[in-house]
């Protein structure tokens, strides 16, 4: 250790000389995961000519075109507990990235002390002192009592010359940008989540009004069938086999009700209210909304810079490279500038003044020589972690890669499902029509003109459920896009709180 006189002038040039070096390796981006997308090829599975490679838009809800799913989405966004938790997590990121920062800056301190001591004075003096005192003629005191104040200023200054505590500072503006991420990562789940929700939702209200209405008719086919039996005209067999019908299709309505009140709790959850506080609001049926008939779904390159989630594991991989220059900094000494400047004296009156003051100024050195061993084995655990971050963040792109892709075939192939169902809905509503019309002729029997309808509703059922798988996956397709994050305004504010 350097001698706490040394002069402050030839303090600074040392730090001025050994200053500026920073040690570990230098971030140089994420590799290439995915070649072929980060080129602007198209997506391999974009194949309809109703999809197409321009830019989506953020807010996605919007072209559903339902004003209630808008307003729950909006409500989500700005309340929903898990993008509390991960704008809460990113405010501690700011913090920690603030303490790394102010790490740079000197420490001052100040102290103040007022003593009054007492110290056995016989006790360390006597005997040959004790003779000479007394030959003297003085006796000497057992004790002596005096005061002492002291007022100072401390400081200590650690010179970052190896660049560990600039890494450190690098690590922690990584670590708060992916916490960044993955705010915008929760935003686009729970935006999806709504939507998903209410599309269920609106589903399932839409089959069970349809298993309502077949069930109704079914129970008239039953009893028209009851009094031909009666009369002669039926068998037992056709009773029973309608009285089947009828109750296999009223079995399936409180498996819809249910899946009804599942969604509409999960929505009063999602939009941070307790079950059943928006059963006013969407108790009322309406229909399922259905996407746009063109769809904006931009390029694989696009992708891979909007995902939050990718975003994220690319931030992980530099604060772990940075956590390699904190270890290797272990390695060389450590110099600290510490200073002190103050006034020391027995009478309170005199601090403050010249002749009291005092002051000293110097570096230290300290060098954890014996301590190679671990630290070297922390530089490679840093190696490794940033070797895992790596392999996670390629992982996360192909895992994107793979979302999007399988999210383009699944509404794609659903479009054509709807649309096929579409027409056999259509074809099933033109054959109940010309079966009311031989009914009104007199040329077939209620009971055909029932079982026709039974088919349509049946027709309808099939296509209801199609429309809502349809949207759902135009959702994931959505999500899988990276979309539903940053807008609007209110939740950019709310993330910065």
């Amino acid at each position: 250790m350097f001698p706490l006189n040394f002069r402050p002038g030839l303090a600074l040039a040392v730090a001025g000389l050994l200053g500026g070096c920073v040690v570990g390796p230098d971030y140089a981006g994420p590799p290439v995961a995915a070649p072929r997308a980060e080129t602007g090829a198209p997506f391999v599975r974009a194949t309809s000519t109703r999809m197409v490679a321009v830019d989506p838009p953020a807010r996605w809800w919007t072209s559903l075109r339902d004003p209630i799913l808008s307003d729950l989405v909006e409500e989500a966004l700005a309340t929903n507990t898990n993008v509390q938790v991960a704008s809460a997590r990113l405010r501690q990121s700011r913090a920690v990235l603030g303490q790394r920062t102010a790490d740079l800056a000197p420490s001052i301190s100040t102290n103040t002390v007022a003593l009054n001591n007492q110290v056995p004075v016989r006790d360390f003096v006597g005997g040959g002192l004790g003779g000479l005192a007394g030959g003297a003629g003085g006796a000497i005191p057992k004790s002596m009592n005096f005061d002492l104040y002291n007022a100072s200023f401390d400081a200590t200054w650690e010179i970052d010359i190896f660049g560990g505590k600039q890494r450190a500072i690098e690590q922690a503006a990584a670590q708060g940008e992916a916490a960044e991420a993955a705010v915008a990562d929760a935003q686009v789940q729970v935006a999806a989540e709504v939507a998903q929700a209410y599309v269920t939702l609106r589903g399932a209200q839409r089959r069970l009004a349809l298993t309502l209405r077949a069930a109704s008719l079914q129970r008239e086919a039953v009893g028209l069938s009851q009094q031909r039996l009666a009369g002669g005209a039926a068998s037992s067999l056709d009773v029973e086999r309608l009285r089947t019908q009828f109750e296999t299709t009223a079995s399936q309505a409180p498996a819809f009700q249910a899946q009804i009140d599942q969604s509409l709790n999960q929505i009063a959850v999602l939009v941070s209210r307790e079950p059943g506080a928006v059963d006013a609001l969407l108790k009322p049926a309406r229909s399922v909304p259905m996407p746009p008939s063109t769809l904006a779904v931009g390029d694989p390159a696009g992708m891979l810079r909007r995902r939050p989630d990718i975003r994220r594991a690319e931030r992980q991989v530099a604060a772990a490279n940075a956590q390699i220059g904190q270890a290797v900094a272990k390695l060389f000494p450590k110099v600290n500038l510490i200073g002190n400047a103050g006034w020391v004296s027995p009478n309170i009156g005199s601090i403050g003044s010249l002749a009291a003051s005092t002051y000293n100024l110097g570096p230290t050195l300290s060098w954890s020589i014996l301590d190679f061993g671990r630290t070297l084995a922390q530089i490679r655990q840093s190696e490794a972690g940033t070797d895992e971050a790596l392999a996670q963040y390629e992982q996360t792109v192909l895992q994107a890669m793979q979302d999007a892709e399988t999210a383009l075939s699944r509404y794609g192939n659903q479009r054509a499902t709807v649309a096929r169902l579409a027409r056999a809905s259509a074809s099933a509503g033109k054959a109940s029509m010309l079966t009311d019309q031989r009914n009104t002729a007199g040329t077939i029997s209620t009971i055909d003109v029932l079982d026709v309808e039974r088919q349509r509703l049946q027709a309808e059922q099939s296509l209801a459920q199609a429309q809502a798988e349809y949207t759902n996956d135009y959702v994931a397709l959505q999500k899988s896009l990276g979309l539903g994050w940053g807008l609007p305004t209110e939740r950019v504010a709310l993330v910065q709180r």
